[in-house]
Parts: C-alpha cells; sequence; structure tokens
C-alpha cells in the first residue's frame, strides 16, 4: 500500500511520520483491498489547544473511504482517523461479502 503523508504550511519531523506509517499500515488487515492512503495535517484557524487536523483518505477498489479528526495532538487527530476507518473498512468488507 503506498502512504502518502502530506503537512500544510508546516513540516513533519521523522518521528510523527514514523507514528503516521505505522498506524495506518495496519488497515490493510481488516480489507485487502486497500490501494493508497493519503494523509493531510493541518492546523485549524482556532484559538485553544485542539487545533489539530488529520484528514486520512484511503483509495479501496470502487470508492474511496475517508476519515477527518480534530485534537490537541497529531497523533491523537490520526489515531482517531485511523480508528474511524477500521469501522469503516469492517462495515465495507461486511457489505462486500453479502453481495
Amino acid at each position: 500500500m503506498q502512504i502518502d503523508i502530506r503537512s500544510i504550511h508546516f513540516k513533519t519531523d521523522k518521528k510523527l511520520d514514523d507514528f503516521i506509517k505505522e498506524k495506518v499500515s495496519k488497515l490493510p488487515q481488516y480489507y485487502d483491498g486497500v490501494i493508497a492512503s493519503e494523509i493531510i495535517l493541518k492546523l485549524a484557524n482556532i484559538e485553544g489547544a485542539e487545533n489539530k487536523i488529520a484528514e486520512i483518505k484511503l483509495a479501496i477498489p470502487g470508492n474511496d473511504l475517508y476519515a477527518r479528526k480534530q485534537s490537541k495532538s497529531f497523533e491523537e487527530a490520526t489515531d482517531g482517523a485511523v480508528d474511524a476507518l477500521r469501522r469503516q473498512l469492517i462495515k465495507h468488507k461486511e457489505k462486500v461479502r453479502k453481495v
């Protein structure tokens, strides 16, 4: 699976990149058809601690799955988005099996 990480208006460090790649690379175990993933990290224009946004788009045959989470750290936002995508992949796999 191809993993593409983009950060908007800032540079990520290797530790964050490795964390995201480790989390996202576990998603194909829930559904074999994952082709690629695109992760976009950005800062929200709001005051306060919860201004980090992680958006993850997974390319699978037929359509794409998408999750967006906002949190106080990119790691936490990534965890939430990956968890949401895990649930979507399981639901998609069940739907494909019924057809």
